[in-house]
């Protein structure tokens, strides 16, 4: 079975207005149980992340 990969881009910097990291738009749980998700909960973080790239102001 092949593993959902991580959105991650190695630049990681919470913006603390949202709660989103800067790089990825994961929140600091998403990314702190990314390991533990199975592929289907990955799917659903990746689907999340797209309606919060307009969110999250850099």
């Amino acid at each position: 079975m092949t593993t959902v990969p991580s959105p991650c881009i190695n630049w990681c910097d919470i913006n603390p207005e949202n709660g989103f990291c800067r790089g990825c738009y994961r929140t600091l749980t998403e990314i702190a149980d990314w390991s533990e998700l199975s592929n289907p909960e990955k799917l659903e973080v990746w689907a999340l992340l797209e309606t919060r790239k307009p969110q999250a102001p850099q």
